[in-house]
């Protein structure tokens, strides 16, 4: 009773922090206005702070359906409980890219489950399902810092196929994952290279702006020098 009744006082303050031009703004970008009372993301965090880690929590804002108390769910929740059937549960319910992002990129990824679940949801027939796995690879090589490159070998084997993939949600998730693991260190620049190659030879404008975008940044002089500094530390 105690913890729905802290649920219930948390909506409220989520509820009272609403900011309806937010929200308009944010449909521009693509994001879901449903259930949305358009809270900042700096607020979301702040409160997060304030809540604490809390599993039970989670699990009750996520099933409020409400995209702000979504957000920090994602946030507040201990990826040491997570389990493999709650991620299924939970990316089946993504209905907007920052959900799906944001869940990736704060949860997710830090659970035993992430490397698995990126291949399995990369192979989904759903937008939201396919870019959370391709967002989770992202995610994991950006914050997965000691994993060994065999790692990401089979996700950039998977970015191929799913170039092929012109839905606006998923190609930007390809091409963000595919810039992070090149990004990662001199091996995986030359493996993302070869993969942006082979890319570009589909006959899709989605899967040339995917390996355009990724090549011209993978091989800029920034991207190279970082990676240069890696190799001579």
């Amino acid at each position: 009773m105690i913890m729905k009744l802290r649920c219930a006082e948390i909506l409220k303050q989520l509820k009272s922090l609403s900011n309806p031009a937010a929200v308009s703004g944010m449909a521009l970008y693509g994001i879901n206005s449903k259930n949305n009372y358009g809270v900042s993301a700096p607020l979301l965090r702040r409160i997060a702070k304030q809540v604490g880690s809390d599993h039970v929590l989670a699990e009750q804002l996520w099933n409020s359906e409400v995209h702000d108390a979504r957000i920090l769910a994602s946030l507040i929740d201990d990826p040491k409980q997570v389990t493999s059937e709650q991620m299924d549960r939970w990316v089946s319910d993504f209905d907007s890219w920052d959900v799906c992002d944001q869940c990736c990129s704060n949860l997710f990824d830090k659970t035993v489950f992430a490397y698995s679940k990126a291949l399995e949801w990369c192979l989904s027939d759903k937008e939201f399902v396919k870019r959370a796995g391709f967002v989770l690879m992202a995610a994991l090589a950006v914050h997965d810092k000691r994993k060994k490159d065999e790692a990401f070998l089979p996700f950039i084997d998977a970015l191929k196929v799913g170039a092929y993939d012109d839905r606006n949600f998923v190609k930007k998730a390809v091409n963000w994952a595919l810039r992070q693991i090149g990004k990662r260190n001199s091996n995986l620049n030359d493996k993302a290279l070869e993969a942006a190659r082979a890319i570009r030879e589909i006959d899709s404008k989605s899967a040339k702006w995917i390996a355009s975008d990724a090549y011209r940044e993978l091989t800029s002089e920034p991207v190279q020098t970082r990676l240069k500094k890696k190799i001579s530390k």
